[in-house]
């Protein structure tokens, strides 16, 4: 009995070992060593995580005269890629002048050919990295804190929220979330937001997903017409409809 003890604990040491080391850092350096010096709106900050990894977020101040009474929105990327990649640029870019600091954070990767199934590895550091940028924000004076996560990154959102359910957020904004996600237990308000044209497993979830939102004052599920997983061609549109629930909801 004892052997078997040991035997599941060092397992679990391993499996520990593991998961920490999964996140890809040579490529999430090359990431940053491509985007660092293209940055024309906002400014590159280095957050640290407990491991002593730092990673990049990019962080752009809404024009005091349009400033939504300090509301900062964490723009969470999906599999893969970086904090400018896509639709991420154009929404964390614009809602700035829309009255809302984003702060565009970094999230652990894999190696290019990875698929959705090896990222759980990842979610805990992942985790870990959106409460160190909510907690960047609120140290600066952003009392309501929304989340505005795209694909994998509404995933690695609701690890976070699973693991720190008493996060007082002020909103989340999940876009394409490929998963059936339960907002049920969630005390603040939820946009699930995806495209007419989605991928087959954000449409064939949305039921799932709308049902969590039943009853929960401020939330809503929308589609965006013609829109694919991607807002290809869409970023005009997809901003306007973040921007109008973020305007109605805080």
């Amino acid at each position: 009995m004892r052997f078997l003890s040991l035997l599941m604990a060092f397992g679990l040491a391993l499996g520990l070992s593991t998961s920490a080391a999964a996140a890809d850092y040579a490529r999430e350096k090359n990431w940053a060593a491509e985007i660092e010096p293209s940055v024309m709106v906002g400014e590159p900050v280095w957050l640290e995580i407990s491991s002593g990894h730092k990673f990049l977020t990019l962080f752009t101040e809404a024009d005091a005269a349009k400033a939504k009474s300090k509301v900062g929105v964490i723009v969470i990327h999906g599999l893969g890629v970086h904090p400018d990649w896509g639709l991420i640029g154009p929404l964390r870019q614009n809602l700035p002048d829309q009255g809302y600091t984003t702060l565009s954070i970094q999230m652990p990767v894999l190696k290019a050919d990875a698929k959705g199934e090896a990222y759980p590895a990842t979610f805990d550091e992942a985790a870990e990295r959106i409460k160190t940028a909510i907690d960047f924000l609120a140290a600066k004076g952003y009392q309501k804190i929304v989340l505005a996560t795209h694909s994998m990154g509404c995933r690695m959102t609701a690890h976070f929220l699973q693991k720190n359910p008493k996060t007082d957020l002020a909103a989340w904004v999940a876009i394409g979330a490929p998963a059936a996600l339960d907002y049920s237990k969630l005390n603040f308000p939820v946009l699930d937001l995806y495209g007419e044209n989605d991928l087959p497993q954000v449409l064939s979830s949305a039921k799932a997903r709308a049902k969590g939102l039943q009853g929960k004052a401020g939330s809503a599920q929308m589609v965006a017409p013609k829109a694919d997983h991607f807002f290809n061609g869409k970023d005009a549109l997809l901003l306007e409809m973040v921007r109008t629930y973020l305007n109605k909801t805080l």
